[in-house]
């Protein structure tokens, strides 16, 4: 560690600043009253197109991903790429679904997807299955921002988790206190930071490697020589169609995360929200720098750091190649950088998590006429177990076991895509096909991800989202994302429920709020949110 002295004391008080700022998210924009969802959890349902660029773009672009893009792109080459499509195609796909997800959620009060759901098909068990759903996806997710952490930690030569668990009590504190306004306040700094360290490193480190050219030679020196059939400086006819379908799954599967809507409905109107749309492309730009930081490290010949259990942490190369390129004080700079992009996602993660929780199960099941404050407290307090659960992940379990459960969320979270995205366009389905579908589509992911090895770490089963086609008996070496195929099953098993329910005239769920003009969108609304306790 007192090699690292310098990296440590900026990060510490770059990383305290912005938990004191926090704390002063309270007083930000306050509320009369804070002690409801409305407040707490949505910020009061108010920001305008600023606050949402950031809040947005902190909330979807993770200390995770600061990570973990370059290690892929450090380890796979082209395919790590993948982020870069799927940042790019999800904006003008869900451009209509989100406007018109926040009107329908503003006219009439929802806070989660769930809330949607339940009004729309009249099923507290279809709201159930989505708020389960969004939990267990969301999960991992909070506990990956962790491992962010554990990396910068690891490369200062910080081991033991008592850091990270101070870090995630103040993380703790100033969320029960000031609810979303904090991840919102903070995303300003977190957002600044991280772009000036990465136009810093993307001017910087080339010519310390003798340019683009070198890095490039290094790259395609490394992956020729690899035996993998996975890797390469471009594309090939095994990991094509891999590439494909995984850009397009986790573009679709992006926005169903509860977390991301969380961001979307706290904006103040439809405007702001395309707006936001339009902007937000502009961090796949950043994403793209960021990626190239995976070849810099290969030209470098950057090292990870070993762990405790002997094997390579590559959760640390872009650590450890700042620290060999920078000076110190501009290496802990970056670190700080890092670690604050792991605070804003949690925070809004323990948040959508909790309201989930409130809205669709102690509201639903436990307590049907609960007051905005009881509410509100309820949240704070799931708020503070979900972080709690997210640091015994990382204490109890081995990160990467963190890290393949963060795999199978997105393929789980897929499985909500015809209840709330093709839900508020058409209530064709029936709420057995919706349940039928779910239930067959994350039972097939479930399986496909289970028969994916991954050679390099050994790991016989969970091992990656690339699944083999030979699985399906085609005789080729061609993989697929594992989450489009169990969204295919959902979407053909929905459809076909849906017409033997009809057919056999089961009854459907709902009452006349689940009727279109119930959810109409003609502009932008003008009425204040409804109570919703009629309809639970």
């Amino acid at each position: 560690m007192s090699g690292h002295a310098t990296e440590l004391v900026v990060f510490t008080v770059l990383f305290l600043l912005v938990s004191g700022m926090g704390f002063v998210a309270a007083r930000w924009r306050r509320p009369d009253n804070i002690e409801s969802l409305n407040e707490w959890g949505l910020g009061g349902r108010n920001f305008g197109s600023w606050i949402t660029w950031f809040l947005v773009g902190g909330d979807l672009y993770t200390a995770y991903t600061f990570v973990a893009v370059p290690a892929l792109v450090f380890g796979a080459g082209a395919l790590g790429f993948y982020a870069l499509p799927y940042t790019v195609v999800i904006y003008p796909m869900v451009f209509l679904v989100l406007t018109r997800m926040w009107s329908v959620s503003h006219v009439h009060g929802f806070v989660t997807p769930a809330d949607f759901v339940r009004a729309r098909f009249g099923s507290p068990t279809l709201a159930l299955v989505v708020a389960i759903t969004g939990l267990v996806a969301t999960m991992p997710y909070i506990a990956l921002q962790l491992v962010g952490i554990e990396a910068v930690l690891k490369t200062m030569g910080i081991t033991g988790h008592l850091p990270i668990i101070i870090a995630f009590a103040i993380l703790a504190a100033y969320t029960y206190q000031s609810g979303l306004r904090a991840p919102a306040l903070i995303a300003f700094v977190k957002d600044t930071l991280i772009y000036i360290v990465i136009l810093a490193a993307v001017i910087y480190i080339p010519t310390q490697l003798g340019g683009w050219e070198s890095i490039f030679d290094a790259a395609k020196a490394k992956f020729d020589a690899s035996p993998s059939q996975s890797d390469g400086l471009t594309l090939n006819a095994s990991n094509q169609l891999q590439y494909i379908t995984l850009a397009f799954g986790s573009a679709l599967a992006l926005f169903l995360y509860p977390h991301s809507l969380t961001g979307v409905l706290a904006s103040r109107n439809r405007n702001v929200i395309k707006r936001n749309m339009s902007a937000l492309p502009a961090y796949s730009f950043l994403l793209g720098l960021i990626a190239l930081l995976g070849f810099m490290a290969i030209a470098a010949g950057t090292k990870p750091v070993v762990g405790a259990n002997g094997r390579p942490d590559g959760n640390t190369i872009v650590p450890v190649l700042f620290d060999q390129m920078f000076p110190d004080w501009f290496a802990g700079v970056a670190y700080a950088a890092i670690a604050i992009g792991a605070l804003v996602p949690a925070a809004i993660m323990s948040i959508a998590a909790a309201n989930l929780f409130t809205r669709n199960i102690y509201r639903e099941y436990l307590n049907k006429h609960a007051t905005d404050a009881q509410e509100a407290k309820v949240s704070k307090i799931t708020s503070l177990v979900v972080k709690v659960g997210a640091v015994l992940c990382i204490l109890i379990l081995d990160p990467q076991f963190s890290i393949d459960l963060q795999l199978i969320g997105g393929v789980i979270i897929l499985q909500t895509l015809p209840s709330v995205a093709l839900g508020l366009y058409t209530r064709w389905f029936h709420r057995g096909g919706l349940i039928t579908g779910w239930a067959l589509g994350l039972g097939a992911g479930l399986w496909m991800l289970y028969l994916i090895p991954n050679p390099v770490s050994g790991k016989a089963h969970f091992g990656g989202s690339a699944f083999g086609l030979s699985n399906l008996g085609f005789d080729t070496t061609m993989t697929i994302y594992a989450g489009f195929l169990a969204l295919a099953v959902n979407l053909v098993v929905a459809v076909l429920a849906t017409l033997a329910f009809r057919a056999m005239k089961v009854a459907d769920g709902g009452d006349a709020t689940t009727r279109d003009d119930y959810f109409a969108d003609e502009g932008d609304p003008k009425v204040k949110p409804m109570d919703l306790t009629g309809t639970h």
